[in-house]
């Protein structure tokens, strides 16, 4: 099967990033999408803490729509969900239980499941307490697409019954994230939202290197850390950055920290998109170790594998600059070659086309795009 396709996305958000990755995912793949011949019409759940934080309130690609309750979802989209060739229901979307059933009853075209949180969604189903996805949905989506690869995929399907498992990484804006001639303010930053799981990882690899040596400067971004963690002083503090920041924040930084959940490190192929975001800067990373890492980047080449605060300290004063601007160069490239948001949706397609089967597009009305142009209403 080959040819544009009509996509209807119901995700946790795209117009608003505060507290959450999947807006800047969300973003890259209908942006691609779109640019590839797709139709995409984004659709999300209008909940106030996003309300309050909208940092791309009316989207520039395809169409974006939000509602108020699940029941103004049956009754306004329906038809868009009937009528689209793909229908993508993401993780954490509220209510997503009862929206992946309604989906699955209304769509004549193919459902499938994006997951941007699959050590956190397995983990939950185990307990029984997952609250946008349950076993009995799994075997209903035709594509259960995984922000983690490697044998959880195998795992997907034998253990949950998914028909297809296909690991969807997350990607990078490859123009937004380049390389830019600023001074370096920061000789390691991180940036991320506090969990508790991460938060001794960014005390062995940060903080305890911050007060072993405070001639380094440091500094964490991001939202949610507890007033009762003891900052040295050298590590300066900045809540939420908004994604149109975070180049120049890399940009900013000698090496930049990427620290991975609990979760993910144990299933392993479970990259984060700061991963990809800081490469595509060119600024050299310094990571914690997880399986499936050196299939992503070379270690020690492109870049650079931490397990103690010693580890961190002999890269910041060891390494020579020009050494340092190689590994971040290399870093790039690699992103570039593969990590892209114009890969992913490029991927995304195939999965679709894939699921779809080799016959020619079923032809489709226009009703998911009938609402109009324009941003969200």
């Amino acid at each position: 099967m080959s040819g544009a396709l009509n996509w209807v996305i119901l995700g946790l958000s795209i117009t608003s990033s505060w507290g959450n990755g999947h807006a800047t995912t969300y973003r890259g793949l209908v942006r691609e999408l779109c640019a590839q011949g797709h139709r995409v019409l984004f659709l999300e759940r209008d909940m106030p803490w996003y309300a309050a934080q909208r940092d791309l309130p009316a989207p520039p690609y395809g169409q974006t729509r939000l509602y108020d309750s699940l029941e103004e979802l049956k009754d306004r989209y329906a038809d868009a969900v009937r009528d689209a060739d793909v229908v993508v229901v993401g993780s954490y979307v509220p209510d997503g239980i009862e929206v992946g059933r309604w989906a699955q009853r209304e769509a004549r075209g193919l459902v499938a499941f994006y997951d941007i949180d699959t050590p956190v969604t397995l983990a939950a189903l185990k307990r029984g307490a997952c609250e946008y996805l349950s076993p009995a949905l799994i075997p209903g989506y035709g594509i259960y697409l995984s922000f983690t690869g490697g044998p959880t995929l195998t795992h997907l399907e034998r253990h949950y019954r998914a028909p297809r498992a296909r690991a969807l990484y997350c990607s990078v804006d490859a123009e937004a994230y380049t390389p830019q001639a600023l001074p370096l303010r920061w000789d390691l930053g991180y940036m991320g939202t506090y969990s508790a799981d991460r938060q001794p990882p960014l005390e062995r690899l940060l903080l305890t290197p911050a007060r072993a040596d405070t001639a380094l400067r440091m500094i964490v971004a991001g939202p949610l850390y507890p007033a009762d963690i003891a900052w040295p002083a050298n590590v300066a503090r900045t809540e939420h950055l908004p994604p149109a920041e975070h180049p120049a924040f890399y940009n900013a930084q000698r090496y930049t920290l990427n620290i991975t959940r609990a979760d993910m490190v144990r299933l392993g192929y479970a990259p984060s998109v700061r991963l990809f975001e800081a490469a595509a800067c060119a600024t050299p990373i310094i990571s914690d170790w997880w399986a499936g890492l050196d299939t992503l980047f070379t270690p020690g080449r492109e870049i650079l594998v931490a397990r103690e605060s010693g580890e961190v300290r002999d890269y910041l004063r060891r390494i020579a600059d020009d050494e340092r601007q190689r590994i971040g160069e290399a870093a790039r490239r690699r992103v570039l070659a593969e990590h892209t948001a114009a890969h992913r949706a490029a991927q995304l397609a195939d999965y679709a086309r894939e699921a779809l089967g080799e016959a020619a597009p079923t032809a489709r009305s226009n009703n998911a795009f009938s609402a109009g142009a324009g941003g969200p209403t």
